[in-house]
């Protein structure tokens, strides 16, 4: 029954709160025994000695809770089905591989450092175990005239577009509270989407990650450094958000049945992630026009724009996510009435009007 999954997707969402709440005070005590703190740079924001081993918590309490939550629906006779696709197994199967790697990357990365290079190969050899699993985007919906699209090149679309959602994941997380705010929007977002369509392992996967990002949020913008109780997601956690919201946004838009629809959910899953993904995309552009590495960490991000127009951390956190809502919800309410391309053409010329706004009151400052 229908009301059942309700619960068991709330059942999820408390299991992954609790956890994360009972985990993330022993992460900080840790930390400061052993003073594992986040390096101090010009380009960051923050001062003083802050832990940044938050997202070690991300991946295991995911993981126990959608485990406990199906196992506990299977030993009452109970089958979460999804709809009209019988290869969700291997996709999840695969999904934990993935995020194993780029768990023990992130850990690797978060205590000694590891080369960009070698994040790289991981994020590459994890991306491709989504189209392995038979997850790709089969379908763009005539997005620049182009419906169905074959499996070779629907599989590197999407080894391109995990990459770039896991990166801009890992590099919008600048100030605190953003990345996971961001990605907290986009869990609610697409698990209430996947609640429509019935899909209800998806929806679980979502819930059971926001439900550990409540917790966190609360220690990484509340917590106070002095009293040792703020802490940083890290690559660790940026890393494993990256790579569940791809696997989420890919699902969504994937074609289960093969019809050709004229208005496709490509724009509406991904559109909960234009923030970050647009971000990066006009961060790497400006640096390459620069001639600079366009995976060189400076202080253009959008946030750094907020803060140079005289918001606080707080009023950009905000007004962040508040911009991140209104495209997410503009794009949802539109898209039944607006052509996928001209959606997406509208998107950009949106994003470019702010930036050029933004850097106009930069320079008024």
């Amino acid at each position: 029954p229908k009301i059942m999954k309700y619960l068991l997707m709330a059942l999820a969402f408390l299991i992954s709160v609790f956890i994360a709440r009972m985990i993330i005070p022993r992460i900080l005590l840790i930390s400061y025994r052993k003073k594992l703190f986040d390096s101090q740079e010009e380009r960051k924001v923050h001062k003083g000695a802050i832990p940044r081993l938050g997202g070690v918590s991300f991946f295991p309490t995911i993981l126990f809770s959608c485990c406990g939550v199906l196992a506990f629906y299977n030993l009452f006779g109970y089958y979460v089905s999804t709809l009209h696709d019988d290869r969700i197994l291997s996709e999840m199967l695969l999904l934990v591989c993935g995020l194993v790697l780029l768990y023990l990357t992130g850990i690797a990365d978060d205590l000694i450092g590891v080369r960009y290079g070698n994040k790289m190969a991981v994020q590459l050899v994890s991306a491709c175990l989504f189209p392995l699993s038979g997850l790709w985007i089969n379908d763009l919906y005539g997005l620049f005239g182009l419906g169905m699209i074959p499996q070779f090149w629907g599989g590197l679309l999407t080894v391109l577009v995990v990459i770039l959602i896991t990166n801009a994941i890992n590099l919008i997380d600048g100030i605190d509270g953003l990345a996971s705010g961001l990605s907290s929007v986009s869990l609610v977002v697409l698990g209430a989407l996947f609640l429509e369509r019935e899909m209800w392992s998806c929806s679980l996967i979502a819930f059971s990650s926001f439900g550990v990002l409540v917790p966190f949020f609360y220690y990484n913008v509340f917590g106070k450094a002095e009293r040792a109780r703020k802490i940083f997601m890290g690559d660790t956690g940026s890393l494993t958000l990256g790579y569940i919201l791809s696997f989420l946004a890919i699902k969504y838009s994937q074609n289960l049945d093969g019809i050709p629809k004229e208005h496709g959910p490509l724009v509406i899953a991904f559109s909960t992630l234009l923030v970050p993904v647009f971000d990066a995309i006009r961060v790497a552009i400006v640096r390459m026009y620069k001639g600079r590495n366009p995976f060189e960490p400076d202080k253009t991000h959008i946030h750094h724009l907020f803060l140079k127009m005289g918001f606080t951390v707080r009023q950009a956190l905000l007004m962040i996510l508040l911009l991140s809502c209104i495209l997410s919800g503009l794009n949802i309410w539109l898209i039944p009435y607006v052509e996928n391309t001209v959606m997406l053409l509208l998107d950009m010329l949106v994003w470019i009007g702010l930036n050029i706004w933004w850097m106009k009151r930069i320079k008024m400052v």
